[in-house]
């Protein structure tokens, strides 16, 4: 008789490789997070870089060096609005 462990290793093993790409992403999340939350802290602290982020977010964000993606511009606004 399996185990839980050994059949969870079992199903694991089934899978199929994940796309390069996908496992180079998941491997960025954790430092984007801490640096989009470095972001949101400054806001929240800074008047003005408020007040520039909200005239312009995309700029600042390349100006930040951070990409603005559709998903961190989503974020960012989410964040703002609350």
């Amino acid at each position: 008789m399996m185990t839980p462990e050994e059949r969870i290793a079992e199903l694991l093993r089934a899978l199929p490789v994940p796309p390069r790409g996908l496992v180079e992403a998941a491997k960025e999340l954790p430092a984007a997070r801490r640096e989009l939350e470095t972001i949101v802290e400054r806001i929240e602290r800074d008047e003005r870089f408020r007040a520039l982020v909200q005239a312009d977010l995309e700029r600042t964000l390349r100006v930040e060096g951070v990409e603005p993606t559709p998903a961190v511009v989503a974020l960012l606004r989410r964040r703002l609005d609350s």
